[in-house]
């Protein structure tokens, strides 16, 4: 399975700007799509995800009351709506294609290329 996540770009602070995931094939029930980040010299790690069938959604402390992630039955896509962008959100985002909602990498074993979203203050 591949995965692309597309919509980065750069934005100020407070800005609000979503991030989507695509795949070479349509989702299944038990796929959970997970949203990571890297900020230069950081470890990567995990933003948000959910589970295509049923929609429950995981989020990380960080970005719980800002970020919403969603799935689009119509477009077979996920995305990550950030709102109230901070600097710190400064990171490549990844999508992931896992089995387990959580925020383990391990649980994931597709990748796509990132997106890179740039905030500035």
């Amino acid at each position: 399975v591949q995965l692309q996540a597309s919509g980065g770009g750069l934005v100020q602070a407070g800005d609000s700007l979503t991030l989507s995931c695509s795949a070479s094939r349509r989702f299944f029930s038990s796929n959970v799509v997970g949203w990571f980040r890297q900020a230069p010299g950081k470890e990567r790690e995990f933003v948000a995800g959910i589970r295509w069938g049923g929609g429950r959604t995981y989020y990380a402390d960080s970005v719980k009351d800002r970020f919403n992630i969603y799935r689009d039955n119509d477009e077979g896509m996920v995305h990550l709506q950030m709102n109230s962008l901070k600097p710190e959100d400064t990171a490549i985002y990844y999508c992931a294609l896992g089995s387990t909602l959580g925020s383990n990498k391990q649980n994931y074993v597709h990748w796509g290329q990132g997106t890179l979203v740039t905030v500035s203050s």
